[in-house]
């Protein structure tokens, strides 16, 4: 490994929409019990972009505490090389390939010590906080808490880089329980829905339909396994799944599109005593008629958050290409053009993943 340098280059977000370029940024130290890294890629999540635009729930409003702490490094979905450890620092070493979860746990709230790291109260997270910075630097520090995963060399950056969205979208997945006798839905065929499909496949569900606006999407997700496809714009989606199943409805329906009438469309398609499950972060509120939940339907509602003790299952099983990742990464950019790649990440142009990449 080179030596380190003293300043890098950083994309740091001051304020809503005050995202800046920084070509002299100062490299993290690294502590006794951290681990720093040279960041090979980072992945663009909606969640970056909604924040970028000021979105609520990062910001904050009259419901809710501005959860964001600038001026901080955005970026989650990033890996790199080991370049220095702390002395204290014993399961890694230099040179080694690696990836943090997006959670920084305290190691000592209710959640932490009952093995619930992932809904920590203080819930620090990498790419939002100040203390916690992203991957959209040169270098990046793994706090002591950071949960870190080793990375084979064998698998591609691109396909590395849908590690953290996959391994969300199995968690969001297992929290369904499906089985080889549901009709399952996924809505959404982004980048985590991509993730859900090709891993729902392997639980062999009685069929598999996935919608979404985009037929590009909807074709990649025949080509990961879903059983059909269907495009909302194009057809009363609703109607076409209660006429394959009898009148009933699609026993198990996973929102992945974070627009609201996805929302209220799971519910309506969904049967009597069925499981939804939530993952998405939405830029605006949802309304529904909370009837259908308990008096209509019986519903069991469920969230999914981040990716707890998904990683070493996704990391095996995308090296031995049993998750598709295949053309998921649709366009990578510098550092550089951090503008540009934000803008294409919102989808103008049909793109699934975005990626800003290092040298």
């Amino acid at each position: 490994m080179s030596k380190i340098p003293e300043t890098m280059k950083a994309l740091v977000a001051y304020g809503i929409g005050e995202y800046r370029l920084e070509n002299n940024h100062p490299v993290p130290t690294c502590g006794d019990d951290e681990i720093l890294i040279k960041t090979e890629g980072c992945g663009i999540c909606a969640g970056d972009l909604k924040c970028y635009h000021g979105a609520s729930r990062f910001w904050g409003d009259e419901n809710q505490p501005m959860w964001v702490r600038p001026p901080f490094t955005p970026g989650h979905e990033f890996l790199g090389y080991v370049v220095q450890t702390g002395k204290n620092v014993t399961e890694f070493a230099v040179g080694e390939r690696v990836i943090a979860e997006q959670i920084v746990p305290c190691d000592e709230c209710r959640f932490c010590k009952t093995g619930k790291y992932w809904m920590c109260e203080p819930h620090a997270t990498l790419g939002f906080q100040k203390e916690n910075n992203g991957g959209m630097a040169e270098y990046v520090v793994f706090p002591k808490t950071a949960r870190v995963h080793k990375v084979p060399a064998s698998i591609s950056l691109e396909s590395a880089l849908l590690i953290e969205p996959y391994a969300c979208s199995k968690h969001a997945v297992d929290r369904a329980g499906i089985t080889n006798e549901d009709v399952v839905v996924i809505s959404g065929a982004g980048t985590l829905g991509l993730g859900m499909i090709t891993y729902a496949r392997m639980k062999n569900p009685y069929k598999l339909i996935v919608l979404d606006l985009l037929d590009n999407r909807l074709e990649k997700a025949k080509e990961f396994g879903a059983d059909l496809v269907l495009n909302p714009k194009n057809e009363d989606v609703v109607k076409a799944v209660k006429e394959l199943t009898g009148g009933y409805g699609c026993d198990i329906y996973i929102e992945a599109t974070g627009h609201p009438s996805s929302v209220t469309q799971g519910l309506q398609m969904i049967r009597k005593l069925g499981t939804f499950v939530e993952f998405s972060v939405f830029g605006e509120d949802t309304t529904v008629d909370w009837s259908i939940i308990g008096d209509g339907k019986e519903l069991d509602i469920l969230g999914a958050h981040l990716s707890p003790y998904c990683y070493p299952f996704v990391i095996e099983h995308i090296a031995k290409d049993q998750l598709k990742t295949s053309g998921v990464v649709t366009s990578t950019y510098s550092l550089e053009q951090w503008e540009e790649a934000f803008d294409k990440a919102g989808g103008k142009d049909g793109d699934t993943k975005v990626a800003i990449i290092f040298d």
